[in-house]
């Protein structure tokens, strides 16, 4: 579906806003929605969905991939990188519209897009880990509440 691919691009850019140049969450919505105006309904949605998730839940998302990412710390990823396997974490737990092979492909797409030569291989390998632990119930699932 193109407009969620869209909507991951969207989300991938407002996410490394907020991350990197500090952008209050809210504002970097609002700008890069407001510079969309052109997009679907649908786009826009599932675009601020991802984001307030992803955002509210950074902190278990980070813990989730730093348990899957074998010694690369979440702290020590690209912030490409590391937005990217938010977004598709975010999906594999919380999305059942989105079957994990679809998110993983998606994130390696978003890599090869936006990352380093190393960033489709290091982020397949990371998703494949949490696909994996969700399918064996070990997942650590971020809270509904989000973590503050």
């Amino acid at each position: 579906m193109l407009s969620r691919r869209r909507s991951r691009e969207l989300a991938l850019q407002i996410l490394f806003q907020a991350d990197v140049a500090d952008v209050p969450i809210e504002e970097a919505l609002h700008l890069t929605l407001e510079e969309i105006q052109d997009q679907d309904y649908e786009t826009v949605s599932y675009t601020q969905t991802i984001v307030e998730e992803v955002w509210l839940n950074r902190e278990s998302l980070d813990r989730i991939l730093d348990s899957c990412s074998q010694n690369w710390p979440v702290e020590r990823m690209s912030a490409v990188d590391k937005n990217i396997l938010r977004i598709a974490t975010y999906e594999i737990l919380f999305r059942d519209d989105v079957p994990p092979a679809v998110a993983i492909n998606e994130a390696v797409e978003l890599a090869k897009k936006y990352g380093t030569e190393e960033s489709p291989r290091f982020v397949n390998g990371v998703l494949s880990g949490v696909a994996k632990k969700t399918q064996t119930g070990e997942k650590d699932q971020p809270s509904s509440g989000g973590d503050h």
